[in-house]
């Protein structure tokens, strides 16, 4: 599994079984993943479909990086991502708290 499958697959299969969850975040958001396997992706959540794109596009209301490893294993409930966050593993900005916790239920 990479970023790229996680991203371009996962994430909009959850989006489809749970189409509330993208209603709630309601926010543009660019994931930068870093190493093998990473690039640059945005999820548009303020779209009915088509969330997610390949670069960045638009003006983000945060931008998440991480590095790949670290985004699977989060994914795949190995790495906490709270632990992930404190660690400087799994970078916010700008930090918004509540936009984070809400995202974190669509990464779940």
């Amino acid at each position: 599994m990479t970023s790229k499958d996680i991203l371009e697959s996962d994430i909009p299969n959850v989006l489809k079984q749970k189409p509330e969850l993208a209603k709630d975040i309601n926010a543009v958001i660019h994931f930068v993943i870093s190493g093998d396997g990473g690039g640059t992706w945005t999820v548009d959540l303020t779209k009915a479909e088509g969330w997610v794109s390949p670069g960045a596009e638009g003006t983000p209301k945060m931008t998440v990086s991480c590095s790949n490893d670290d985004f699977v294993k989060i994914r795949s409930k190995q790495l906490n991502p709270q632990m992930a966050a404190m660690q400087g593993k799994l970078k916010f900005k700008p930090m918004d708290m509540g936009l984070a916790m809400k995202l974190g239920k669509l990464l779940a």
